[in-house]
Formats: C-alpha cells, structure tokens, sequence
C-alpha cells in the first residue's frame, strides 16, 4: 500500500470508521466554485487556448491563484518555474510577485515558451521581467544559484519530481516554498489498484516531502493537487 488516504478511509480521526462523510454534490459544487473564484484576464485565457490547441496541460484558475498568492505570501521576488508550457502559470506567478521580480522559467519546448512571451506581454509584464530559457530542466537548474529563489514551481516530467525535489531544495533560500503540480494524478496516486511508473513516483514524492524534516508540506486540493512545503 502506498500509505495515503482511500476513498474509504475515515475522513478525520475523530469520526469512526463507517460514518465517513461522503462526497457529495454540494461539496463538488463548492469545490468547482472555488477554482473559479479568481476571475482570469484576456491574456491568461489567450494562453490557456494556446494550451489547449497544443495538448498540453495548463494549471486550473484554482492552481493559478493559489499559485499567485503565495508568491505575493512570501514576496517572492525570484522564483523558478520548471514548464513553461504557454504562460498560463506564469502569469499568476508574476502578479503574484514583487513588481521588481523576475520569472526564471524553463521548458523543452521554445516553440511554445514564444507564446508565453505574447502572454506575458499582453498581460502587462515587462520583457525583463522573465527569464525564458530553453532545454531539459535537469540541465538547465544546476546552473541556477544557490539559495537564490524564494519559491520554485514544478509542472515538468512527472517522472522526474524527485529530482526536482532535490534541485529546488539546494535553489530556495530558507523559508522558501516549493510545489509539485498534479499530484493527484486524476485519482490515481490514492487508487490502490496497479498503477503505471508516473502515479508511483508521485507517491514516493509525497512519502519523501511528508517525511522531510526540513520542510513543512501541505497538500492543497486545486486543480489535481498541489503539494506545497516551505524550506525550514
């Protein structure tokens, strides 16, 4: 077993077992009411077409302001982003920043990274205010310095996360946060039926954030999960 939580678990410690709380259509509503809470710009939802027309995944506007508000909790004024996608992250990301902040992100497609730079222009941001860099992120973050970001967002190879883990613990400085997109997996990471390599990986992830006595995780439920931990 992968040691996290089934559909038929109790709900919290307090209630018995066979009296958890079901998931209710009020509950459902709350949620998807909730992720559309903050009203996204022209521009997030130009980029978030763009996404879409390509087949890639962009965050839920629930991920993107929660995304936005801790950046503006920490006053972040570096942050690293590895997938760049079309922008849509990005952009919750930079309002949610210092106004002198700047953007380090990274993805394997350039292609796709300029229609984050017509994102981020059409939403306001100053071209200095990203850094766009091309390439495998496993390449690229050694290079990046040291205890130099204040929050470092992972929407990469979910393949991958562990050692984005490690990567962001060596980049952010202490109090910095770091959060995986996605973990969820669409259900699959609390299924305890077989599952492939990627939901597997992303229960190791939990394991070994849950368990790092450095950090301070929480698991946030947006989108399809954003598990989120600040650098002690």
């Amino acid at each position: 077993m992968c040691g996290f939580p089934t559909p038929t678990d109790t709900v919290t410690p307090r209630q018995p077992r066979g009296r958890e709380r079901a998931i209710s259509g009020n509950r459902q509503t709350s949620w998807a009411f909730a992720d559309a809470f903050v009203a996204e710009e022209d521009a997030l939802r130009w980029a978030r077409d763009r996404a879409r027309e390509a087949g890639l995944r962009s965050v839920s506007p629930g991920t993107g302001a929660a995304l936005r508000l801790l950046a503006a909790t920490v006053a972040a004024k570096a942050v690293a982003e590895i997938g760049t996608g079309t922008g849509v992250s990005g952009i919750h990301l930079l309002h949610g920043m210092r106004p002198d902040g700047v953007l380090t992100t990274v993805d394997t497609e350039p292609e796709r990274q300029q229609f984050a730079r017509q994102a981020f222009r059409a939403a306001g941001f100053a071209s200095n205010r990203a850094r766009i860099i091309p390439g495998r992120a496993l390449d690229v973050l050694p290079r990046l310095a040291d205890s130099g970001y204040d929050l470092v967002f992972c929407d990469g190879d979910r393949l991958e996360y562990l050692d984005y883990l490690a990567e962001s613990l060596r980049l952010l400085r202490p109090g910095g946060l770091v959060c995986f997109e996605g973990v969820f997996s669409n259900g699959r990471t609390v299924d305890s039926g077989p599952q492939p390599t990627e939901v597997l990986r992303q229960r190791e992830l939990l394991r070994t954030v849950r368990e790092n006595q450095d950090l301070v995780p929480s698991l946030l439920p947006v989108g399809d999960g954003l598990l989120c931990a600040v650098k002690r």
